[in-house]
């Protein structure tokens, strides 16, 4: 059994909602997906996409900070009264975090918001799930205050370096997804600095397919492959990797 503890089958690059696709994992083996929201227009899909499959999707919500623009305060009291409300069952806030990569216009307000969902994390009681790109010393120096912070760096790509300096004030998982098989990463190298204890397997669907589904549209069920691949660089087996990634994440999650 494998967990993809971060995919998006309910956003509109999937037909029929992200039913057939949601399928296709679970025949592949990916019995349960993690699916985190990412503005307040894809609420109503998640929610949609997770009541067909109640005993296979688990919700994450928050919002993804490329999506914090001119509204960003009054979407994030809308999450905050979904979060309030206990009509859905979600197992983290996410995904919140920085990222610097296509556009620091925002900055300040993206920090605003990831400190916001923090805050929400920590009245729920709940893990988060971080997206860093081009922002790691200031996602980290927002997260500083906070010492009981649990959650995850999805789509993780940094050096041994960065494994060290997350770990060195918040005890984090890493996501791990198709960028480990791409021939140009140097991710690989990276696996036993992470350590099994401290890894979870991803997707990111539709987003950064793995080899040899590379270039197009990925989906959970290539989630195979990235076990297969980090499985034969750490010296493992398939089996080992997916029964240790499996409870990485039922105990993150609370799944």
């Amino acid at each position: 059994m494998l967990i993809d503890t971060h995919t998006h089958h309910y956003l509109s690059d999937y037909e029929n909602g992200g039913y057939d696709a949601t399928h296709r994992a679970i025949e592949a083996g990916v019995s349960r997906m993690i699916m985190p929201n990412v503005n307040v227009g894809t609420i109503d899909a998640l929610h949609g996409l997770a009541a067909k499959f109640p005993d296979n999707i688990y919700m994450a919500m928050g919002l993804h900070p490329t999506e914090v623009g001119d509204n960003y305060l009054s979407d994030l009291e809308y999450i905050s009264r979904l979060l309030d409300d206990g009509k859905h069952r979600y197992v983290a806030i996410g995904e919140i975090g920085m990222d610097l990569y296509w556009d620091k216009t925002r900055e300040q307000q993206q920090c605003d918001a990831f400190e916001r969902q923090l805050q929400f994390a920590v009245t729920h009681n709940l893990p988060i799930i971080i997206h860093s790109r081009d922002a790691l010393d200031r996602v980290l120096e927002i997260m500083q205050p906070y010492k009981n912070l649990r959650g995850v760096f999805h789509s993780f790509g940094g050096s041994s370096d960065d494994v060290a300096r997350i770990r060195r004030d918040h005890d984090f998982y890493f996501g791990v997804n198709g960028i480990v098989t791409f021939k140009n990463s140097n991710l690989r190298d990276v696996l036993p600095d992470i350590g099994l204890d401290r890894l979870l397997l991803e997707t990111d669907s539709p987003y950064l397919a793995p080899v040899p589904m590379r270039g197009r549209r990925n989906e959970s069920a290539y989630m195979v492959h990235i076990a297969g691949h980090i499985a034969n660089c750490m010296g493992l087996t398939i089996d080992n990797v997916a029964r240790v990634t499996t409870l990485n994440a039922n105990s993150l999650f609370s799944l």
